[in-house]
């Protein structure tokens, strides 16, 4: 069946707006701006930039709250509403508490990592949520898997290792040492643990309640950018020293340097921007991409997604090309590919089905047509 055009565009929305999202970000990170010290450094603010992202997906609950009271007003009916916006009322929205709290400390420690290793990689990393959120959900969900899906985790390990071994062996591009990649690496493959908790806990205690997608983001948003917003004040009096973070003292966090920062560099003002309004697009496109086409689908985009950081990676020479990580990825994509569903094993049915059917139809007896002035003569 073919899309309709706005299908087309909320396909587009999510590659273009979820593209953005990683990329304004890491734009941010490698930017140099002066701080509240006077000292120009990189704008290396993890926590601030993950309370911008929830600030953005608060932003969602926002627009909910908009486009649920103007149906209203035009009097209609839930059966009626937007995919986006119909759901069930009847729930509590502590229930959100828990997956933001998860979403919240996943978010910081990816944006750690993000600052210590390349874009690309970070992006291909993500895709060890596949493992732990297919292990997580036979322990707690009871879920048995198939035989694709432990085909696809497989798949995916080995397109990880590959992915690793090839930021080991860098040593181009945005200049960063082994220890930085490594260290960067290690920090999103765990949060990813913490992700695969989240969508353990979503599933178990927010999917039975049937919640307008659009309105659970919005709360998660909301929670996490108010926790993280408090947090920030304890973390301004935690040293850390400057390992990781080039914050003036050694600070875990200093937001008042981050906001000086952003307000001395336009590039850093517009990766941070950038962050916060992608986010907010890409969530509803993310959720109407599920609604109106299928959740394999969404998959698919998200590796789309995947391609165009790595492309622009390379085209703005953030890193070197590197046959191994091109390996790594391909790999990492039939593994994301054969858990989901997608492509290969349907495909490979459909192969096989066709050749079954043609080998059928060759087998079929050749029946003569009957010849009645045969029978005639035949009689006489």
């Amino acid at each position: 069946m073919a899309w309709t055009p706005y299908q087309i565009f909320l396909a587009l929305m999510m590659v273009i707006t979820g593209s953005i999202n990683t990329l304004a970000t890491k734009w941010a990170d490698d930017a140099d701006s002066v701080g509240r010290d006077g000292v120009n450094r990189p704008f290396n603010h993890p926590f601030l930039q993950a309370v911008g992202m929830f600030f953005g997906e608060f932003t969602c609950l926002i627009a909910f709250k908009i486009s649920y009271f103007y149906y209203k007003r035009k009097n209609y009916n839930e059966d009626e509403m937007p995919a986006s916006i119909a759901g069930s009322r009847d729930y509590s929205p502590w229930i959100f508490l828990p997956p933001a709290l998860c979403d919240m400390t996943a978010t910081s420690m990816m944006y750690i990592g993000l600052s210590l290793t390349y874009a690309s990689s970070f992006q291909m990393l993500r895709g060890a949520l596949i493992i732990f959120t297919g292990l997580l959900s036979v322990a707690f969900l009871n879920r048995k898997l198939k035989m694709y899906e432990w085909l696809g985790i497989l798949f995916v390990m080995m397109g990880l290792s590959v992915v690793g071994v090839s930021d080991m062996l860098s040593n181009t591009g945005e200049g960063k040492g082994v220890n930085s990649l490594i260290t960067g690496d290690l920090l999103i493959i765990m949060a990813q643990i913490i992700t695969a908790t989240q969508m353990v806990v979503e599933e178990k205690f927010v999917s039975s309640r049937n919640v307008s997608p659009l309105e659970a983001v919005g709360w998660e948003g909301l929670f996490g950018f108010s926790t993280l917003l408090i947090l920030l004040i304890p973390m301004y009096f935690i040293n850390v020293g400057n390992t990781i973070f080039t914050n003036p003292g050694g600070r875990l966090e200093d937001a008042i340097d981050g906001i000086y920062q952003i307000k001395n560099s336009w590039q850093v003002a517009l990766g941070f921007l950038g962050t916060v309004v992608s986010i907010a697009f890409f969530n509803f496109a993310g959720i109407s991409v599920t609604k109106e086409i299928s959740a394999t689908t969404r998959t698919v985009l998200d590796s789309v997604r995947t391609l165009v950081i790595w492309t622009f990676s390379l085209a703005v020479q953030w890193q070197a090309f590197s046959f191994i990580q091109l390996g790594g990825f391909l790999v990492l994509l039939c593994g994301m590919f054969l858990y989901n569903d997608v492509i290969i094993r349907p495909g490979i049915t459909s192969i096989f089905r066709s050749r079954a059917n043609v080998i059928v139809e060759d087998r079929q007896p050749v029946v003569e047509p009957h010849d009645q002035k045969y029978d005639e003569e035949a009689e006489n």
